[in-house]
């Protein structure tokens, strides 16, 4: 794992740069045409995680949650100057590790392609009856 002692990851969102925050995701497949303000807002209601090393943001994972019975982790991209670090690894014992995350019945996520880093941290596809359902 990085132990890079530059790095560090923070949860105050005053550290989170937003523009930088974009930058990031503009290479994602599932945020590249979000808006700086929808991004902004987005940072302002959830909880946040950004991998700092220095001032400069190297990775980002955002969670959707009411801190008591679910949470949905979301936007969670490393640089691609960073990748292959396992600092993936290190952002999501730390997000699963957060005292506001504790005792929770369920956090989800969605994913098309780090499948492996998630099951890592004990996640499964879901099962049971339950239908996926979204209204866009």
């Amino acid at each position: 794992m990085n132990s890079d002692p530059d790095l560090t990851i923070t949860t105050d969102p005053a550290r989170i740069d937003v523009d930088a925050a974009l930058a990031l995701l503009r290479d994602t497949y599932w945020a590249a045409a979000m808006t700086r303000d929808t991004l902004a807002k987005a940072i302002a209601h959830s909880l946040c995680f950004g991998i700092l090393r220095g001032d400069t943001l190297v990775g980002l994972a955002r969670v959707v949650t009411d801190r008591a019975t679910f949470a949905y982790l979301t936007d969670v991209v490393i640089a691609p100057s960073w990748r292959g670090q396992r600092l993936g690894h290190r952002l999501m014992g730390e997000i699963l590790a957060h005292p506001d995350l504790q005792g929770l019945r369920r956090f989800a996520l969605f994913t098309s392609d780090a499948i492996k880093l998630y099951e890592d941290f004990g996640f499964t596809v879901g099962h049971g009856s339950l239908t996926y359902m979204e209204r866009r």
